[in-house]
């Protein structure tokens, strides 16, 4: 500081302007030290010291080159991680490719859709609990007296969390046509098609009402309470709802809308009739963001040194729980479902199947995929926009290989 006043000849000047630069280089400081962009990286580290063969993680750009070339694609972005950092973020292809083509880039911010679920909407549920504001195992109608309707006074929060709940996945989009105060109104009067506890059927509409339980609970909705109380302690400053416009203009664009490309948007139409802001979608971010909560998480799962929730809370969040249920030919099926998190389901094809059983993620419809694995002390990010330009893509299967091609290029 003493060599910035030095270099502005600060003894020549007269008391008032004195008095006026000094402030001036407190607030340069003060900005510097506490400009959420200098949280950067993330500790990098070669792949042999983190004990990963780069010779095998190499197999995944002739993966990732055959996926756009057979166009499952624009691009992506892929970042891999061990507890004590970041082992490789590449980007790969374009992040548009119409009207024009611009390439993608380490830093794009994605629409990263049901991310949201467990990055915001379920980790907030844990907070409200570790906070004791409420418990799993309270019904939904204790803090949603207008829920208990239609048979839903049993439901309870963890049931919604595990997708157990007989809601309905998806209710008419003409719901929400008349604004979010009356699309509300009707989500919480829904009638549910199954019995509670029978099936295992993933549904957004459980998440929307876990966005209202947080809201209600909290008295901040749920894009507030998570910035607050995960994405400002982590240092998250590219992960939000509504994102700024300087994230926009990084964003991957995603399908059309109205005629405009949809770009720092939200993709899900139902989300997009809610403001932007919901329990299962609207949440953009970039890799090195996922990867300061998936180090979170480690540090909180092995060592108790998380900065949002506590371990015991984090074992509470990822102990896989058993919903026993159907294929679509009839034949018994088990999936394996955290409070928020995907575990081993019939949701899983973007995890692939080396990792250990204590592993927990979960995909979104725009082309995203998070794993987290303790028992390998591994993580994988895969965010693409996959359904740029025209709706279609596919790149679950990808997703998967990549992860197994992760895990398996382990030398320790």
């Amino acid at each position: 500081m003493r060599r910035m006043m030095d270099a502005l000849e600060y003894s020549n000047m007269q008391p008032l302007a004195r008095s006026l630069v000094h402030q001036l280089v407190l607030a340069i400081v003060f900005a510097w030290a506490f400009d959420p962009c200098r949280a950067a990286d993330l500790p990098r580290l070669e792949p042999e010291a983190a004990k990963l063969s780069s010779e095998k993680l190499a197999a995944i750009d002739g993966l990732i080159a055959t996926a756009i070339s057979e166009k499952k694609m624009p691009g992506c972005v892929v970042l891999i991680g061990r507890s004590a950092g970041v082992v490789s973020l590449k980007a790969y292809g374009n992040k548009r490719v119409e009207p024009e083509t611009e390439a993608m880039t380490d830093d794009t911010v994605f629409d990263l859709a049901s991310l949201t679920k467990p990055l915001a909407t379920a980790t907030s549920i844990m907070k409200l609990v570790e906070g004791k504001k409420l418990s799993l195992d309270d019904t939904v109608a204790k803090h949603l007296p207008d829920f208990a309707v239609e048979n839903k006074d049993k439901i309870t929060i963890l049931d919604l969390l595990v997708h157990r709940s007989g809601l309905i996945p998806d209710n008419a989009i003409k719901d929400y046509l008349e604004g979010p105060v009356k699309a509300k109104e009707r989500l919480l009067a829904l009638k549910p098609i199954a019995p509670l506890g029978t099936k295992f059927m993933y549904s957004d509409v459980n998440f929307m009402i876990l966005g209202e339980i947080v809201q209600r609970v909290s008295g901040e909705p749920v894009n507030q309470f998570a910035r607050n109380n995960i994405f400002i302690p982590l240092d998250m400053s590219e992960t939000m709802y509504l994102p700024t416009e300087e994230l926009r203009r990084r964003s991957a664009p995603t399908e059309k809308r109205d005629g405009h490309w949809m770009q720092g948007e939200v993709h899900d139409p139902r989300a997009f009739r809610l403001d932007g802001v919901a329990g299962h979608a609207g949440l953009f971010g970039s890799a090195r963001d996922l990867a300061r909560y998936a180090t979170d998480a480690l540090a909180g799962i092995n060592d108790d040194r998380s900065r949002i929730l506590k371990r015991q809370t984090w074992h509470i969040m990822t102990t896989p729980i058993t919903i026993e249920g159907a294929d679509q030919k009839g034949q018994p099926i088990r999936d394996f479902r955290g409070a928020g998190w995907d575990m081993r389901s019939r949701y899983s094809s973007n995890r692939g199947t080396r990792f250990s059983e204590a592993a927990f993620g979960h995909g979104g419809f725009t082309g995203t995929a998070l794993w987290i694995d303790p028992g390998t002390d591994l993580y994988v990010i895969f965010l693409s926009n996959r359904v740029h330009p025209a709706g279609k893509g596919a790149v679950n299967p990808l997703a998967g290989q990549i992860c197994e091609i992760v895990v398996d290029a382990r030398i320790d």
